[in-house]
């Protein structure tokens, strides 16, 4: 059943290749700066079809007091395992979502796919048997000696986006995780989060700009490619995510003294605009497979802070649907040209909505 918040979806004729731009591989930024807060920001203005040069450093200075900032708390977990079939061959998993305390989804890659009933090992500690498949994913039971969980935490790894092409390392463990997640369940960062240490949210804070916080746990499908020519056959994958009372407060409030929220992150964004019910904010949980393109009417946010996306992307689509397809590939180009650093460790954008 189509939720509200999925039924706002405008579907014009558009296809992938729309979204498609020119990415010279030594721009992706693929270990993160010394410092968070040490990255380029580029100022895209949907109303005035502007772009600028910026720091992240900047960021309070083109906040007002009164604004609202919204940041997804979701925590990465070590969702990747290595091991073997019992028969033989190895196998590497990769979290989608746990569905249990000792189920879960994954995605596994094998040299032959494991059928159902059989049983794996993983890092020489997990025993888990192949329950069945749900369309890509192998559903799996794991040793009840403990949760899915618990044996991602002793035994995992972070699980970096396959665009790094470089195994997780030691400065992964803290730099690809936000300074405030707390929600166990991601298998991958809120990237615009990862710009933000403690001494920029106390900035922020002195400025007068309020926070709050969602919770969307980013599955391993944000990694799909978009495999359709027509977005109109494309399948979005789904997220849970929930909206707490005080974040459904802290927005009200900040609309009824003329402020701004600014979704920290497109998963910040995507769950507002999930929960979002004729234009009224309600606390509470769910799934969201809210697919956003241009000719989306956002209800919740004004401003969104993210970072730059992959060629052909979902994500890529619902930037330009927030601050118009042209000027989003402007800047993009731009960005290309005057060498910003891309993707999940890259530099950031700060985007005013485009009106309706």
């Amino acid at each position: 059943m189509r939720s509200a918040g999925e039924s706002r979806i405008i579907r014009a004729h558009m296809k992938t290749s729309d979204f498609e731009y020119l990415l010279p591989e030594e721009l992706i930024a693929r270990h993160p700066l010394a410092l968070r807060t040490a990255s380029r920001l580029l100022r895209v203005d949907g109303p005035s079809a502007g772009i600028k040069d910026r720091r992240f450093d900047e960021l309070p200075g083109f906040f007002r007091p009164g604004d609202l900032l919204v940041f997804n708390d979701t925590r990465v977990i070590k969702a990747r395992l290595h091991g073997q079939k019992i028969s033989g061959g190895k196998v590497e998993a990769l979290l989608e979502r746990i569905v249990g305390d000792h189920e879960a989804l994954l995605f596994l890659r094998a040299s032959k796919s494991p059928r159902p009933g059989s049983d794996l090992i993983f890092a020489g500690a997990i025993a888990a048997r192949v329950l069945g498949r749900e369309g890509e994913l192998f559903h799996l039971a794991f040793d009840p000696a403990c949760t899915v969980l618990e044996w991602l935490e002793r035994h995992g790894e972070m699980p970096l986006p396959p665009y790094l092409h470089r195994p997780a390392q030691s400065e992964d463990d803290a730099r690809y995780q936000t300074v405030y997640a707390r929600e166990h369940g991601a298998v991958a960062a809120p990237t615009a989060g990862l710009h933000f240490d403690e001494i920029m949210l106390a900035r922020l804070r002195e400025a007068g700009v309020a926070s709050a916080f969602v919770t969307l746990h980013v599955g391993a499908g944000t990694f799909k490619p978009v495999r359709v020519d027509d977005l109109a056959d494309h399948t979005m994958h789904r997220e849970r995510y929930a909206i707490p009372e005080a974040t459904v407060a802290a927005i009200a409030a900040t609309r009824a003294s003329g402020g701004r929220v600014c979704a920290v992150g497109t998963t910040s964004l995507r769950a507002l605009e999930s929960a979002a019910r004729d234009g009224v904010l309600r606390a509470g949980s769910g799934e969201t497979a809210l697919f956003i393109t241009p000719g989306f009417h956002f209800q919740m946010v004004d401003r969104l802070l993210t970072n730059f996306h992959l060629p052909r992307s979902t994500l890529l689509m619902l930037v330009c649907a927030f601050g118009g397809k042209d000027l989003l590939l402007h800047a993009y180009a731009h960005a290309v040209a005057d060498r910003y650093r891309f993707f999940s460790y890259g530099d950031a954008m700060l985007i005013e909505r485009k009106p309706d």
